[in-house]
C-alpha cells in the first residue's frame, strides 16, 4: 500500500516572535527534517497579516482582469520583470526537458523585484536585476510592495533557521544574500472557468525546480500544484489554512550536496469535478547575490567522490535557467533534475 504523502506543517512563530531556546531548537529540527525528506514545507506563525495578503490578491485581480492587449503592454524584453502572457514560457526547458507536445505552459505572470539601484553604494548592474514596471491599476504598487517586503522578511527568517540547521555561522547566508536578486512572481492560470474536456496534454506550469535559495509561496487552496517525491510519483499539495508553502531552490541543494532537496514540482490544470477553477499564486524567490559563488559546504563533501556540483555563481546559474524557461534554450547542465523528471511515473499518489 502506498504511504500517504504529507507536506510537513511547521510553526516558525518561536523564531519570528522570539521564543525560548528549546522552542527555537524544535523549529530548527523540524525544518531540517522537512528539507532532508521532502524539500517542501508549510509554515505557520510567519507573521504576515491577512490584510497584507488581501492587498496582494486585490492587486493581482485588478491587473489580470484587464484586457490582454493592456496586459501585454507591460512586457519587458531582456529582464525577469513585467508581464508574461499565456504559453510564452516552458518551465521544463529550465531542466533541459522538452515537453512532449511542445505546448508551452498555460499560465500568465507578472514579475517585480529588487532593483540594482536599490543598493546605491555597490555599483550593481541592472542586467542582473531589472527595472520594475508598475501597472496603472489602483492600489497595485502599494499592495504588491507591502507583500514583497513581508515575504522578504520571511525568506530571511528561514535562512536564519537554515544556518542553524546546517551548523554554519549565523551570518553565513547574509554574506551571499545582502544584495540578493529577489523576485515576486504573481501567477494566474489563464483558463476560463467552467466545464472542460482535456486531452491530458495541457500544462498549467511545467516540471521544474526553483532556481535560487528558498521560495516562499502564497497560493489559492485550489487543486493543481504537485510535487515529485522520492517514490518517483507526483503528489498533490494544497496549503492548509493560514499557511505559506516553502520550497528549497537549486542553490541550496548545491550547498548541501543534495542532502537537502530542491524538489521538482509542476502545476496541472486546476480542475475540480470536471470544472476548471480559478487558481492564483505568488512566489517570492530569494536567489542570492549575483556574484556569489555557490559551492558545496565542507561538511557535505563526502558524497559523489567529494564534489557533487561544480562551484557556480548565482548569476550564471539563474541565467541558464531563465534561458530555458523564457527563451526556449534547453538547459543542458540540469542533468540530475532532468533524470528525475524523465524517470517519474506520470501519475499522482494519494494525498
Amino acid at each position: 500500500m502506498t504511504e500517504t504523502f504529507r507536506v510537513p506543517v511547521i510553526d516558525i512563530g518561536p523564531v519570528v516572535r522570539g521564543g525560548s531556546a528549546v522552542e527555537i531548537a524544535d523549529v530548527v529540527t523540524a525544518v531540517d527534517e522537512a528539507c532532508r525528506t521532502v524539500g517542501f514545507m508549510q509554515i505557520r506563525g510567519h507573521g504576515i497579516d491577512d490584510g497584507v495578503v488581501d492587498g496582494l490578491t486585490r492587486a493581482m485581480d485588478g491587473f489580470f482582469a484587464q484586457p490582454l492587449e493592456v496586459r501585454k503592454s507591460y512586457r519587458v524584453t531582456g529582464a525577469n520583470r513585467g508581464y508574461s502572457p499565456p504559453k510564452s514560457e516552458s518551465l521544463s526547458l529550465s531542466l533541459g526537458v522538452e515537453a512532449a507536445t511542445r505546448m508551452n505552459d498555460f499560465f500568465e505572470a507578472f514579475n517585480v523585484g529588487v532593483e540594482g539601484r536599490s543598493f546605491p553604494g555597490l555599483d550593481l548592474s541592472e542586467d542582473d536585476y531589472g527595472i520594475n514596471v508598475w501597472p496603472d491599476v489602483n492600489g497595485f504598487a502599494e499592495g504588491v510592495q507591502a507583500y514583497f517586503d513581508a515575504a522578504a522578511r520571511v525568506a530571511r527568517t528561514l535562512t536564519t533557521i537554515f544556518a542553524a540547521a546546517l551548523g554554519v555561522a549565523d551570518d553565513f547566508f547574509d554574506g551571499i544574500t545582502d544584495h540578493s536578486i529577489d523576485v515576486l512572481r504573481m501567477n494566474n492560470y489563464a483558463l476560463s472557468e467552467g466545464t472542460v474536456s482535456l486531452d491530458g496534454e495541457l500544462t498549467g506550469m511545467g516540471e521544474h525546480s526553483d532556481f535560487g535559495i528558498v521560495t516562499v509561496l502564497w497560493a489559492d487552496q485550489v487543486a493543481g500544484l504537485q510535487v515529485l517525491r522520492s517514490d518517483r510519483r507526483w503528489h498533490d499539495v494544497s496549503p492548509v489554512d493560514g499557511a505559506l508553502l516553502v520550497n528549497l531552490g537549486d542553490l541550496t541543494a548545491r550547498l548541501t550536496n543534495d542532502r537537502w532537496l530542491s524538489t521538482l514540482h509542476r502545476v496541472k490544470p486546476p480542475i475540480v469535478d470536471g470544472t476548471i477553477r480559478r487558481r492564483r499564486s505568488a512566489a517570492f524567490f530569494h536567489d542570492g547575490n549575483p556574484e556569489a559563488v555557490i559551492a558545496t559546504l565542507p561538511g557535505h563533501l563526502d558524497a559523489a567522490d567529494g564534489m557533487a556540483y561544480e562551484p557556480i555563481t548565482v548569476r550564471d546559474h539563474i541565467a541558464a535557467k531563465l534561458a530555458g524557461s523564457r527563451q526556449g534554450k534547453s538547459n543542458a547542465a540540469a542533468v540530475r533534475e532532468a533524470n528525475r523528471v524523465l524517470t517519474a511515473q506520470d501519475s499522482s499518489g494519494p494525498t
